[in-house]
């Protein structure tokens, strides 16, 4: 995100600087910090003001921070017994005007820091006495003018009164000859001072986030100025004078509402950091084009549809953003910006990267989402420069190859006719009176009895055409939401498949809207087509009656959640609008110590949100697997749909023709039978296809971007091994998604029948069973059945009967469950950290097949006890709450991926017990219990004040795994906060953040 978040990025390193230098000067210097007993706790549980005790001997004391203590008063005496104090610090207290102590010490004071207090007034006396006084900080109270005596302050050299309620400057401020920083950012200041036009010294200058709504032309007479903020100072244009700051190293103009710049500002030579994000530009300013000194240029948020050539110009240029803009082509001579280490371009319409585009080597921030891209295609470019390097590189070597096909998603509820929907569209069609083929009338005759999982099937829509789909039949049981997700993907097209025969709008929400919200949550903006089957059992009038209820109803979810979001985006404008120590002053506001910075990163992200809903066509199409008029008509839909290149560029991507050869390899015999290919096998195929090992890594990482094998080149037990067969993987993972029991015991008593003696080292001997020892062996299989179900526990050589005939070897077992584990689906209970088992079997659990409400399944494994162990109220808990959905799966996914930070860990269905060392943490899931009510999932490591921050190192990495579990639902919406302890004591329902929002 660009803005004065991003400039902050650089542009601060100039105002750390100045800090540093003032810390240098007060490093030799005699300090003391004070606190007072029990400063720092809630004021509402303490409203008495702390007492100050000051230690004796306390003369010598040059450097005195009372910061942080909660004090209205200091003690009298304090200015004649700090004879020799330089340097005072009364930040963070309660303060309403400045302490009389503090003129008794301005004969000699230097810097007074009184920021993030309640100052109303001053006080012109005190003011008056601070002679000496050189750097003044003021900001984040509540003044409403500054006393004329100010700028007798005649060594005043920094000064910042930001987020007060200044509305204007006193006459005397133009005396203030020795100032070289002001910071007046967050104020109500309605014209530009034009006292500071005096100020010649000045360097670094703050007037931000005030209503000016114009600069005077005179701004001129500032010469020496170096850094001039002016964010969202709603300025409408900029006047020639504004181009005479020659000094002018850093500019801040974003936010306002700037669409051309004064010719003359080519004359800002100096400039090395501009921001112009969030105006109106509508052409790139050709203005900068001669500021070859130019560093870092920020242009986010504008209406941009070109960059010039001449850009090529500023070649020091090191950050440029461009992002959310209309660009729909870059330059070619954007590569001879070799020293850019910052390039951001998502959010435009950008479809082809230029030659050479690998140039950029020094790229380091790289982002590039949301543009309709083809070449590269988008999975090369979302990897890095490098992969788009390797990509271009190859396709010098070889031929360009377009290779028309999509992926596309059938969804729906459980019996929803999704199965035979797949079967009479995938067949080929024979011409004629009857309109179908024996196979076809064979499936009307002898209909498909269900899906047996996720099925995939390969259809030629359209043969002349060379256009292809990868068809995905997704199970609608609810045991499969857990690897659902992993096929919902960018660029494919969705069908969703409702039962019109069965279909009642009370049903709705779980037939139509949740498919619709989770679809929307991992894919934003993507293309929804809504199929009715069984339209031949409803009559004319219910199947028109249907129809129109589910566009009704799908209008209304739409317009509801839209609505939503408009309205929180509204909050947070309105939260942007008071300053920060408003939104400070009660836990019960709105944004409740949420920064400007995390405020602006949630808007944009509910801008994201309202830009990127899905794209549903209408209307409804009922369909009849008898009819095949129907039948054609919804191919010709689809084809149609597919064919429109804004809708679906990927369609049209280009691919190196070695890439696609490598791809075509991979799944031909004989290794196409094979379920996985080791990293020389494949480097095999890849000399084959005309690629040799360096330049291998780069086609394998694109087919696994695009979802036609799996290559996990940042897994260390992966790495060195290519999962080609998604067919077979598929079949594995119903296995294990299919819960039935007669089912598993069937596989189980079928795979142990073949067993022999020895099989397989690390694996119990199996003997063949006799007669008379079948039913021991059915009772001991149907105890592991019974286990998984309840438990999803299971071992490993049970695992291995389940599997067969695709397990062969204890290799690829190991390999399979290092997938399933990489997957997010089951971890093992027992595996020791680097070193293999002794010869005991490893136990694996599966968390989406946890039924028991108390974790407890595991105590008879690791020998722990932690059965219904509840956390008291006084802990750290970090609260994830998801109003609109709940992504599927998700628990039990992240239940995985923390078990490398826990021990002696228990699991429940919506709980689990752990260590973190030896911290007990608890993570809790709970579904919503009504339509306004949001699922929650909390993180809590329970803990005494004093150990807070032990309890922060115990949590911190499970919340960071379950932020990068959320990355891959960039459609989502869901709050983050830190409960408030005492609130949880008192059992309050609803407990405030405390102390903010964390991901606003």
């Amino acid at each position: 995100m660009a803005g004065k978040d991003s400039g902050n990025l650089k542009t601060v390193r100039l105002w750390r600087d100045a800090a540093l230098r003032a810390r240098k000067l007060r490093s030799n210097l005699r300090q003391l910090t004070l606190s007072c007993p029990g400063a720092g706790g809630d004021p509402l549980e303490s409203p008495d003001a702390p007492q100050l005790v000051l230690p004796a001997n306390i003369g010598d004391i040059e450097v005195l921070n009372l910061g942080n203590n909660g004090l209205e008063d200091v003690p009298e005496g304090l200015g004649s017994a700090l004879g020799s104090l330089r340097v005072l610090v009364l930040r963070r207290n309660r303060f309403a005007r400045l302490p009389p102590a503090v003129a008794e010490l301005g004969h000699h004071l230097t810097e007074l820091d009184v920021s993030h207090n309640r100052l109303t007034v001053l006080g012109a006396e005190v003011v008056s006495a601070l002679r000496e006084l050189r750097k003044l900080n003021l900001s984040h109270n509540q003044l409403p003018a500054l006393p004329a005596q100010l700028g007798a302050l005649a060594h005043l050299e920094e000064l910042d009164v930001s987020f007060n309620r200044l509305a204007h400057l006193p006459d005397s401020f133009s005396c203030l000859n020795h100032l070289r920083t002001l910071d007046v950012d967050h104020n109500q200041l309605t014209t530009f001072p034009r006292q500071l036009l005096q100020l010649a010294a000045l360097e670094e200058l703050d007037v931000s986030s005030n209503r000016l709504r114009g600069l005077p032309e005179d701004i001129s007479a500032l010469r020496a100025l170096k850094i001039l903020w002016l964010s969202g100072a709603e300025l409408g244009t900029l006047p020639s004078g504004f181009c005479e700051l020659a000094s002018l190293e850093s500019l801040m103009l974003d936010n306002n509402g700037l669409q051309a710049l004064p010719p003359e500002f080519s004359r800002l030579q100096r400039l090395k950091m501009l921001n112009l994000s969030s105006n109106l530009f509508e052409e790139f300013p050709a203005a900068l084009l001669p500021l070859a000194g130019l560093e870092e240029l920020y242009l986010s948020r504008n209406q941009l549809t070109s960059v010039p050539s001449l850009i090529a110009g500023l070649g020091r240029l090191l950050t440029l953003w461009l992002d959310n803009n209309r660009i729909r082509y870059l330059p070619d001579s954007i590569v001879e910006l070799t020293g850019l280490e910052e390039l951001v371009l998502q959010g435009n319409q950008i479809a082809v990267l230029p030659d050479n585009f690998g140039q950029l080597s020094r790229v380091g921030l790289w982002k590039i989402k949301d543009n309709p891209l083809i070449q590269p295609p988008y999975e090369v470019c979302m990897k890095g420069i490098p992969y788009i390097a390797a990509y271009q590189k190859e396709l010098a070597h070889s031929q360009p190859a377009v290779q028309p096909r999509l992926k596309l998603l059938l969804m729906g509820h459980k019996a929803a006719g999704k199965t035979l929907l797949r079967h009479c569209l995938t067949e080929d069609k024979v011409e004629g009176d009857q309109g179908g083929g024996d196979k076809e009338k064979s499936y009307l005759l002898f209909p498909p009895l269900g899906s047996k999982g996720i099925e995939v099937t390969s259809w030629t829509a359209d043969a002349s055409r060379g256009l292809r789909f990868t068809v995905y039949d997704l199970a609608g049981d609810e045991s499969y939401e857990v690897i659902q997700p992993f096929f919902l993907s960018p660029g494919a097209l969705y069908v969703l498949v409702v039962n019109l025969a069965t279909y009642e709008p009370r049903c709705f929400p779980t037939t139509v809207g949740t498919f619709l919200h989770r679809v929307g949550a991992r894919v934003p903006h993507a293309v929804v087509c809504i199929v009715g089957t069984h339209a031949d059992l409803c009559g004319e009038r219910e199947l028109e009656e249907k129809c129109l209820d589910i566009h009704r109803q799908i209008a209304l979810q739409e317009k509801h959640d839209a609505e939503g979001l408009s309205h929180l985006a509204k909050v947070v404008d309105e939260a942007l609008a008071r300053d920060f120590e408003l939104r400070s002053a009660s836990p019960h506001a709105a944004y409740y110590g949420v920064s400007d910075k995390n405020l602006r990163r949630r808007k944009a992200h509910f801008q994201y949100l309202l830009n990127h809903r899905l794209q549903i066509l209408s209307p409804v199409l009922p369909v009849s697997c008898r009819d095949p008029h129907q039948l054609q008509r919804l191919r010709d839909k689809l084809l149609s749909v597919a064919e429109h290149r804004e809708i679906f560029p990927n369609l049209h991507r280009v691919l190196p023709r070695s890439w696609q050869v490598l791809e075509e390899l991979h799944f031909q015999p004989p290794q196409a039978q094979r379920l996985w290919l080791s990293w020389w096998d494949s480097a095999r195929l890849g000399l084959q296809a005309g690629l040799t090992e360096d330049r291998l890594q780069s086609a394998l990482s694109y087919l696994h971007e695009s979802g036609k094998l799996l290559y996990f080149e940042d897994s260390p037990a992966l790495k060195e091994h290519v999962f080609h067969n998604l067919t077979r993987l598929i079949d594995i993972l119903n296995v294990f998604f299919q819960r039935d029991a007669s089912l598993l015991l069937h596989k189980l008593l079928l795979g142990s029948s073949g067993e022999g003696e020895g099989e397989g080292e690390g694996f119990p001997t199996i003997a063949v069973p006799t007669p008379g020892q079948d039913s021991l062996r059915a009772t001991q299989f149907h105890h592991y059945v019974e286990g998984f179900l309840l438990h999803g526990l299971l071992p490993a050589h049970v695992i291995r009967l389940l599997l067969k005939p695709h397990v062969q070897a204890q290799q690829d077992l190991q390999l399979l469950l290092e997938l399933l584990e990489k997957m997010g689906l089951c971890y093992c209970l027992n595996k020791p950290k680097g070193k293999p088992l002794n010869g005991s079997t490893a136990w694996y659990k599966f968390p989406c097949y946890v039924q028991n409400e108390v974790p407890h399944a595991e105590a008879w494994i690791n020998g722990t006890n932690l059965a219904g162990q509840s956390f008291v109220a006084e802990q750290l808990q970090i609260e994830y709450s998801f109003p609109f959905t709940f992504p599927p799966g998700l628990f039990a996914r992240y239940s995985v991926q923390i078990n490398s930070h826990v021990v002696h860990r228990s699991d429940g269905k919506f709980q689990i017990f752990a260590y973190r060392g030896k911290v007990p943490v608890v993570v809790s899931y709970r579904p919503a219990k009504g339509v306004l009510q949001p699922d929650t999932l909390s993180i809590a490591s329970h803990a005494s004040l004093p150990n807070i921050w032990t309890a922060w190192q115990a949590i911190t990495p499970l919340v960071e795994e379950l932020n990068v579990l959320l990355q891959e639902w960039p459609g989502l919406h869901y709050t983050v906060h830190i409960l408030c302890s005492k609130c949880l004591k008192r059992g309050s329902p609803n407990p405030h953040a405390f102390p903010g929002w964390l991901a606003g």
